[in-house]
C-alpha cells in the first residue's frame, strides 16, 4: 500500500483571473443527514457552504457542520465553522461550539498561514506555533474532496493546524454501492485518522462514504465513540442555493 505525503496538490486548478481554486462545491450547497446512535435515529446533521466571506484581507469559503440529537442519557448539540482561503483552502479561522452531555464550550482559533501561527482567542489571544498550509477539522472535509483518491492508497498530510496532531492520515479502503435515504450511490470509502478527540480520532475507526465522481459528496459516515457508535446517512442535498435535490440511483 503506497503512502502519499503532504506535498500532494488538490485536483482543483487556479483560476487566473480571480486566483480562486476550482473546487467541487459552491455557495448554497447543503447536505442534510439522519443521525443514529446504534440502530436508533436520534437527531440530524448538516454540512453547508454558507458563501464567501472576507477574513482579514482575504476571501474565504465559510462552511459549517452542525450535529444535534441524543438519547435520554446523552445529548449532543455541536457546531463547527471553518473559513478557508479561496485560493489555497488554508484555514483562516476555526470555531467550535460544543454541547456534549453536561459539557459546554466555545473556542475560536484565528489562524495565520503566512506566519505559521494561530491565536487561541479565549486565552487572551495567546499565539501558538502552527504549520504551513493549515487545515482544521471542518476544512478537512472539504479539502479531501479535492484529492484524487485511489483505492489502496494511504495519503498523509502534515497540515492539521495543531502541529502535534500531525500527520493526518487518509486510507482509501474500497469502492462500494450503498443506499441511504437520499438514494443509491456509487462511493469510495475512506478512513480519516486525526490524533485528536472526536469522530475522527485514532481509536474511533471512522469511515466516510464519498460519491465516486467529481463531486465527492459525503453520503454516509460511521464512527465509534465512547458512548456508542455514531452514524450519519444522507437524507437530502442541494448543490447550490437554487433548491433542494433528492438523490437518485446511480447508473
Amino acid at each position: 500500500m503506497g503512502v502519499l505525503m503532504a506535498g500532494l496538490a488538490p485536483l482543483g486548478a487556479q483560476t487566473p483571473e480571480r486566483g480562486r481554486l476550482t473546487v467541487p462545491f459552491e455557495a448554497g450547497e447543503q447536505l442534510t443527514y439522519d443521525v443514529k446512535f446504534g440502530a436508533i435515529k436520534v437527531g440530524s446533521a448538516r454540512l453547508a457552504v454558507l458563501g464567501v466571506k472576507p477574513i482579514r484581507d482575504r476571501s474565504a469559503w465559510h462552511v459549517r457542520f452542525d450535529i444535534s440529537g441524543g438519547t435520554f442519557f446523552y445529548q449532543v448539540n455541536d457546531a463547527y465553522e471553518s473559513w478557508m482561503d479561496v485560493t489555497t483552502l488554508n484555514s483562516l479561522r476555526f470555531r467550535q461550539d460544543q454541547q456534549q452531555g453536561a459539557r459546554e464550550r466555545e473556542r475560536i482559533f484565528e489562524i495565520f498561514p503566512e506566519r505559521a501561527v494561530f491565536h487561541e482567542t479565549w486565552k487572551q489571544n495567546r499565539e501558538v506555533p502552527s504549520v504551513l498550509d493549515p487545515l482544521d477539522d471542518g476544512s478537512f472535509l472539504y479539502f479531501i474532496r479535492t484529492v484524487p483518491l485511489e483505492v489502496g492508497r494511504t495519503y498523509s498530510f502534515n497540515r492539521y493546524f495543531k502541529p502535534d496532531r500531525n500527520p493526518v492520515t487518509i486510507r482509501v479502503l474500497r469502492r462500494e454501492r450503498i443506499q441511504v435515504p437520499a438514494g443509491t450511490f456509487n462511493t469510495i470509502v475512506i478512513q480519516p485518522i486525526i490524533k485528536a478527540r472526536g469522530i475522527f480520532a485514532e481509536g474511533g475507526q471512522a469511515e466516510l462514504w464519498m460519491t465516486d465522481d467529481e463531486d465527492r459528496m459525503m453520503v454516509q459516515m460511521k464512527s465509534r465513540m465512547s458512548v456508542g457508535s455514531l452514524s450519519l446517512f444522507l437524507r437530502s442535498y442541494r448543490r447550490n442555493g437554487s433548491g433542494a435535490t433528492q438523490g437518485t440511483p446511480s447508473p
